[in-house]
């Protein structure tokens, strides 16, 4: 199977998109690093029960991958959504 590439699909973004995984991860109650803001990930994977650690993961399984990264991503895309609707509102 092939890797995903982690890259965003306009390069010059991944910075704009660190400090917001960092915001919301921020509001969540997360601790973060700004100096490297996927430690997050830890700090999720310990909460749901996930034995995640530096380095080799790939013993996880899709569920439990699924947990930290859906946590994560979930947060951003519900406060994405949040932010369009405010915007719509005040139009």
């Amino acid at each position: 199977m092939a890797r995903r590439k982690r890259r965003p699909l306009v390069p010059d973004s991944r910075g704009a998109l660190d400090q917001f995984k960092n915001q919301v991860m921020a509001n969540e109650g997360y601790h973060i690093d700004k100096e490297n803001p996927d430690n997050v990930k830890f700090e999720v994977a310990n909460e749901v029960g996930v034995p995640l650690q530096k380095g080799y993961n790939g013993r996880l399984t899709s569920k439990e991958a699924g947990k930290v990264g859906g946590k994560i991503g979930g947060s951003m895309v519900k406060e994405l959504v949040r932010m369009a609707q405010e915007r719509m509102k005040n139009k």
